[in-house]
């Protein structure tokens, strides 16, 4: 595949054959996937056939080899030109995202005596792992289906938190258009017990400190001051979003034959996103989300009622975004306001300042953009900026370079957690072989990643945080 490097951290793949646009990449030399064992470029290229498809196939400076689309990849189709909708384009884990919290009045050096505590707690109260149940245990599927429809929202009316947590989420805590008719019997089934828990994999809960401010002004805007305690929480829709995913990839495979729609890879199924089949999948998508966003929430008062009990402190949110999203926007191509379907799969919305779906406290700083590194390196808080390349879009973290098989091969997770604990960071898992899974060494450098997204033009880096415990699935 022939590669032209316009910057050095802006790489193009030129259009050729059924492409309909170019693909660019936001990578630098050293984040550049090798063809021989990773095919996320040929993704990049495949993406770029979709019907539709405007300005260019996107890859994010964590790109890697996902299902149909690339992780960290982000395309838009113009929904007035018959423009498709791919949930390949979004993935399995519907609103996988990231939340992070701060810590009110408390210090890292405050937090150090009592940190081991603290651990020991959320070990227990977070639930996780393959099939775990959730902290919420909804009454029956009438209940289910209002929080598919209000998410957060429904979970905060519940009182499983406070009004301020929903103007620091994405989309107010709730994703317009959710159809519950559209989701089916099985993903309902699936949901029912698993509200407020992590899941396994990459998944996790990690108390943070920050140890670098790069931008004082933004920081201070979002309660991430120097050596300020955080909690950062990813996760996504769990199983209902899976099976969500996984009826209406079978059904647009099924469809996309009477739309004249041919694609390179079976895993791009897709339809136009007016068509019947596109309608009822954006609704279910949107539902899949709520599921996510209410799931964080519940998350998020389980934090803080450990916070409260050992610490007699609480925690604010910063922000909640999802890096697994489909939505309809509008943006300017070519210097015209075009409806578009923006498929951001494993990459993170990254609203510029004064955009109108700001809350107003942030309004000068721009949207926190999080990403999260590994549980023995750091995460990055950015903000959004403006002329932002790829349809306000950015990284969603620092991306895998060895299959979960890979990392576990010849690597001990009680070795590991030994590791991690000499070196300070508490360590809360469920088993050996899922903690090998996610060595560091599985993932790409995150200080490379963050200075990529920054120096491209995608976000500006605002924050570094490092790990002092870490819960996972």
């Amino acid at each position: 595949m022939k590669l032209v490097q316009e910057t050095p951290f802006r790489y193009r793949i030129p259009r050729e054959g059924a492409m309909l646009v170019p693909g660019i990449v936001f990578v630098s030399s050293t984040l550049l996937p090798t063809e021989s064992d990773d095919k996320s470029l040929v993704q990049v290229a495949n993406v770029a056939t979709l019907p539709g498809i405007v300005v260019a196939s996107f890859a994010m400076p964590d790109v890697h080899w996902g299902y149909g689309f690339p992780i960290g990849g982000v395309a838009a189709t113009d929904v007035d030109a018959d423009g498709v909708v791919s949930p390949g384009g979004v993935g399995f884990d519907i609103s996988c995202g990231v939340r992070l919290l701060v810590a009110r009045d408390l210090t890292h050096a405050d937090l150090a005596a009592r940190l081991p505590a603290v651990m020991d707690e959320l070990g227990r109260v977070i639930p996780r792992g393959v099939g775990r149940g959730g902290v919420w245990h909804l009454p029956d599927r009438a209940a289910l289906r209002r929080l598919l429809e209000d998410g957060a929202r429904y979970a905060v009316e519940a009182g499983h938190g406070v009004e301020r947590d929903l103007l620091r989420c994405e989309d107010a805590g709730a994703i317009a258009g959710a159809d519950v008719a559209a989701v089916s019997e099985r993903a309902i089934e699936r949901g029912l017990v698993q509200v407020g828990s992590l899941g396994s994999g990459n998944h996790f809960l990690e108390v943070q400190a920050v140890d670098q401010v790069f931008d004082a002004e933004a920081a201070a805007a979002m309660g991430v001051d120097q050596d300020s305690v955080c909690v950062m929480i990813h996760c996504g829709s769990r199983g209902l979003g899976h099976q969500v995913c996984t009826d209406h990839v079978r059904t647009m495979g099924q469809a996309m034959s009477r739309y004249g729609i041919r694609v390179p890879d079976r895993q791009l199924a897709c339809v136009p996103v007016g068509s019947t089949e596109g309608q009822s999948y954006l609704g279910a998508m949107a539902a899949a989300a709520n599921f996510g966003l209410a799931n964080r929430q519940l998350l998020s008062e389980a934090v803080r009622r450990v916070f409260e009990t050992q610490l007699g402190t609480t925690v604010d949110l910063v922000y909640d975004v999802s890096h697994n999203l489909a939505k309809i926007e509008t943006h300017d191509v070519v210097g015209t306001p075009r409806r578009l379907c923006v498929h951001r799969k494993g990459a993170t919305r990254s609203l510029p300042p004064h955009h109108p779906d700001l809350p107003d406290d942030l309004a000068e700083t721009g949207q926190p953009v999080l990403l999260p590194g590994t549980m023995g390196t750091a995460s990055y808080v950015l903000a959004g900026v403006a002329d932002n390349p790829a349809f306000s879009s950015t990284a969603h973290g620092a991306g895998r370079v060895q299959s979960r098989h890979q990392a576990a091969k010849n690597t001990s997770g009680k070795a590991l957690r030994d590791q991690l604990e000499r070196r300070g960071v508490q360590v809360r898992g469920t088993s050996w072989r899922g903690l090998a899974e996610e060595k560091p060494e599985a993932y790409k450098d995150i200080d490379a990643v963050a200075e990529v997204s920054d120096r491209a033009g995608l976000a500006r880096k605002v924050a570094r945080l490092v790990p002092l415990g870490v819960v996972k699935g």
